[in-house]
Parts: C-alpha cells; structure tokens; sequence
C-alpha cells in the first residue's frame, strides 16, 4: 500500500485588487487557467480586468494557494523602506526567476572634498562648472561601463544643507564610495555618512583624493578613519581603500575594479519580469514638457505606455529617457531613466510603481473630488502676540525644495513663526502671487524666476518676489524678515543722580529746578526717572542744563547745576532724578 503524497500549499500574497492577467503572473500559471476558474465561480472576466482581493483569494485558494494581502504594494502607498523589504524578500523567494543587475553607487563624502570631480572623471562630464557656489545641489544617476560590465552612480550633496537628501542616497545605494579628502580628513559632512552606512550595513569602499597635491597624508586619513570604525584591509578589518586623485585621473580604474570586486561578491539581482518598481530622485516642471522626474529602477522593468502612480502623483510612461538623453522603449533594474508622463510633479523619495488603467481612473476620481472641497490648512500657534511672516517658497527641482524647507523647519522662536502658505516647483506664476497678494505673503524662489506676466502682476499689487541660487542666501534673507519682526532689544544706560535741592519754576509741562550731582553725572538731553521715597514716580526728559548759569554738556558728582525738566510729574525738593538714555537694537534669530 502506497504512503499519500504531501500537499504543500504556496503562500501568496495579494493587493487590494489586481487584473486577472496580474494574478496569472503571480500564481505563476497560464491565464487561461484563472480565466477557467472564474467561469466555475460564475465570473466572466477578461485578461485586463481587475478583480477584488476576495474573488482573487478564492482563485488562488482553487489552484492551490494560501493567500495573504499585501500591504505593502497598495498603490501609492510604498515608501523607501517597503520597497526595500521587498526587493531583500525577492532573494529568498526561491520560485522567482531573478537576473544580476549592475550595482548601484553613491558618492558621498563632506562637501569639497572632491565628490563631483571624481564623478566627472568617471563619466567624462563637466558638471561641477555650472554648479551655483560649487555646491552639487541635485541628485543625479549616471552609468558607466567597465570590463562590459555596467555601474549605477548617484550623485548627492555634500554641503550640511543636504543631510536628508544623503541619507535617502545611503537608502537607495548597494555600495557607498567614501570620498575623504588625503589634505583635510575626516570632516562633520564625513561623520555624518559614516554613520549612514554603519545604520544601512552598507557595503563601503574608501577612496582617499587628492593623493597628488604636496600637502596629502593618506595613513592619518586611515588613521582617522579606524578611529571612527572604518578599519581597512591589513588594518584588522574588511573595508577596501583606493588612493586616487579625482583631477589627476590617478587610479580611477582601480577605483571600478574594487566596485567591480565588491559586486562579485554582493551578488546583486533582482526580477526583470514583473513591473517596474523605481525611486524618484530628482523631479521639476518643464515649461514645455511638464512635469519631469528622474526616477531609478530597483526591481522590475517600467515600460513606454504604462499607467503609474507614485505618491499621490499618476499619469502614463509617455516617454523614457536614459541619463545621455536618447529614447528608450523600458528600463530594467538598476538603470536611472528620465521619465515624461506625470499629470503632476511627484515628490522625491516616492515609489513609482505600475498600476491598471481601471486604478489610475479611481485615482483621477478620487483627486478630483478632493481638489473640489480641498481647504489648504496653514497652522498657527495659538498665542496672538506670536508675529507670523507668511512665505511662498518656489524652487527648480523638489530636492532643492525638500532642503530649503528642511532648513527653515528648523528655525524657531517663541516671538515669531514662519508660515509657508504654499510651495511648489517651477516658476513663480501670476496665481503665485495672487495667492501672495491675498495672504500678505513674500514670495521666494530658488533659481526660478517670475514670469513676466507675474512680474507685472507683482509689481502693481505690490507684492515682494526675491530669487536666489544659493540655498544659504535664500535661508538668510528669510532670516533677516523674521528678525525684523521681533521687537527690538531695549539697551538702558544709566548716567548718575541728581538731589533736587530748589524748584525755581513750575509749568504746566515743564519745571526748573536746581540741585546737586550725587553719583556718576548729568548729561544734557538725557530721559530723567523721579524717584521719591524709594517709589518710581514717573519719567520725564531733561531740556537745558546749566552750570554757574553757563550751559554745559554734562555736570559731574559733587557739582551744583540748574536744568529744565519736562514731563507730567511734579518735582518737590528732595526727589532724586535719574539721568540715563535708552538705545533700541535690532535683534537677530
């Protein structure tokens, strides 16, 4: 007698809904066989229609499935880390298919420490030329080939406005190439990654620049370097070290060789197959091609003619481009792209993901529903005397938005507050500021410029429009409008004591009197405080002053003097006057 075979049921896990084409693909059975299935449920569908998680469950429970819903890939819904969690689980699904894709690579190092020559080196492009201060203030995905093999590099800033724009760079990236400068060391912007990657577990190779100029200490770089846990081949630890020089073109292919090496051992892959899940890096308005994004592929492969989504964000893949600009039908794991067909700029950090034309209606529904009855909140502290200075922030690209409102998030102050009434990319428009027109807001743009017809609108509605294109002085003309709000610093300096001795006249306003100089002096135009009996009775301010009826500047302790006193209060003999003034000086945040 034959002993039963166990059943093993596979463990699916499905979205919210999903075509019965898609579900074909992740049962991994013929459609034919899920369109039959339906039939015998009573269902008649086609292979692009969509179909709920429970008619799904029902299927795959037919065919041999457990199922569980997915959370995770709910359109729209995926962050950084969803997609991370996703794409590690692909290794140990052993039933995919998955391809090795090319790693990719993130340069980071502190600020001028030669991040952006090195990249230029390596692609043979002169980027850092048009860069506003010499600061990279974009992220961008180039690729390069090496032995025919293909590298990703994203580029990040290095200056300290850029800290969430590098951690999102650590997030994406295989390997980490820290750039530490042979003549500076380790620097703030160099903790500050370090700590990145140590978090991540990212794969770190060190490459030492600047290894040609006179003044290079490559060994206490390394010794710098170990005492911040960074510990290199013969030196106890793993890490691989390249000493190169970016400008020199010294050892830049040694430099890919350990890339290389590194990837052999990663064993990076992903699935090719399914649809393409990618990372918007870098996003902006085009005048004449509208909303434009550089977005990276993780996993999957986005195609020309699909529907997506990305945050709130959707539209169709009308055009794909590849970092040099030439046209492309997909891109597969790995490969950054330049992606035309977004009905609005998507934010960066945003998952694209693929979605069905049935989905992307709802959406378009559900988005004009919300515009309908949308109310835009601004928050406001409760307390009245807190002055408000409210701001409309426009920006080239998101990543110089996201930085700029990371720095004017931090500034606080228990007098005055920011409020940012609206930001966006592009150029500043006519509704730009109208809406500043009608909010009493300042209008601030980071390379982006009026238009001419705002300009007009601007100029006869009084509106205040001030454009930069470094972050830092944007940063600090915002600064400088907080500060004038905050009341003034009030500097009180006392000059001495007088003893009315003699009042020789009184007026309605004014009186003089005479007396003597107790302590410090007297000094001619001064606010005088009277004092009686220990109380402050009220203040004046003095007009002449004379000493031997001679006028006189100031009077000294000891001396005698006459002097007119103006003000509400009634002297009588034996009040004491002060003589001091008062500067009000303009304070800074």
């Amino acid at each position: 007698m034959s002993t039963p075979e166990t059943v093993t049921t596979k463990s699916i896990a499905l979205p919210e809904t999903v075509t019965v084409k898609k579900l074909a693909e992740l049962l991994r059975v013929p459609v034919s066989n899920v369109i039959m299935e339906l039939m015998k449920n009573k269902i008649i569908a086609t292979i692009n229609e969509e179909i709920d998680f429970d008619t799904a469950s029902i299927i795959a429970n037919d065919l041999g499935f457990a199922t569980t819903a997915d959370t995770t890939e709910k359109a729209g819904s995926l962050t950084l880390e969803d997609l991370a969690s996703l794409v590690a689980a692909e290794k140990t699904e052993t039933d995919r298919k998955l391809v090795s894709r090319p790693p990719i690579v993130t340069i980071l190092g502190h600020v001028d420490h030669g991040k952006t020559t090195l990249l230029d080196t390596i692609r043979k492009a002169n980027v850092a030329a048009g860069e506003a201060g010499g600061i990279t203030q974009k992220i961008s995905a180039y690729q390069v080939k090496k032995h025919g093999e293909l590298i990703t590099f994203i580029d990040t800033p290095g200056h300290e406005a850029f800290s969430g724009m590098r951690e999102r760079g650590v997030s994406i990236a295989d390997i980490a190439i820290l750039v530490v400068a042979a003549d500076d060391g380790v620097r703030p912007q160099t903790k500050e990654v370090i700590q990145f990657i140590n978090e991540k577990k990212l794969p770190v190779i060190v490459a030492i620049n600047k290894i040609d100029k006179p003044e290079a200490k490559p060994d206490r770089v390394k010794q710098e370097l170990a005492e911040h846990g960074i510990l290199f081949e013969g030196w106890g630890g793993e890490v691989m070290c390249v000493e190169v020089s970016a400008k020199g073109n010294i050892n830049i292919d040694r430099l890919l060789d350990a890339i290389l090496l590194v990837t052999e051992v990663e064993e990076f892959t992903a699935d090719e197959k399914r649809d393409g899940l990618a990372v918007i890096l870098e996003s902006h308005l085009d005048p004449q091609k509208g909303p434009v994004a550089t977005v990276l592929v993780k996993t999957g492969t986005l195609k020309v003619g699909q529907d997506i989504i990305a945050g709130s964000a959707f539209g169709r893949v009308r055009r794909l481009e590849d970092f040099t600009g030439k046209n492309r039908e997909s891109a597969g794991p790995s490969v950054p792209a330049v992606l035309y067909g977004f009905s609005d700029v998507p934010q960066v950090n945003d998952v694209v993901q693929v979605v069905s034309g049935k989905s992307l209606a709802r959406m378009k529904s559900q988005e004009a529903l919300l515009k309908e009855g949308e109310v835009k909140k601004v928050i406001r502290k409760e307390d009245e005397d807190v002055k408000r200075l409210p701001i409309i922030i426009k920006a080239d690209v998101q990543g110089s938005l996201e930085a700029i409102q990371q720095i004017l998030g931090a500034i606080e102050h228990p007098e005055v507050v920011l409020e940012e009434i609206a930001s966006g990319v592009g150029s500043i428009t006519e509704s730009d500021v109208k809406l500043a027109a009608s909010s009493g807001a300042k209008i601030f743009g980071f390379n982006a410029e009026p238009t001419s017809v705002a300009k007009r609108i601007a100029e006869t509605s009084g509106v205040m429009i001030q454009s930069f294109n470094i972050i830092y002085k944007l940063v600090e003309a915002v600064k400088s409008d907080l500060a004038v709000l905050l009341p003034p610093e009030v500097i009180r300096t006392d000059f001495g004591r007088l003893s009315v001795l003699a009042i020789f006249k009184s007026g309605k306003r004014d009186m003089i009197i005479g007396g003597r100089v107790s302590e410090g002096k007297i000094v001619r135009g001064s606010l005088l405080e009277v004092k009686r009996d220990g109380e402050i009775l009220g203040n004046g301010k003095m007009g002449n002053l004379q000493r031997n009826k001679e006028n006189a500047d100031e009077v000294g302790q000891g001396n005698e003097c006459g002097l007119v006193f103006d003000g509400s209060v009634k002297l009588a003999i034996g009040d004491t006057l002060i003589s001091y003034q008062v500067e009000e000086k303009r304070r800074t945040l």
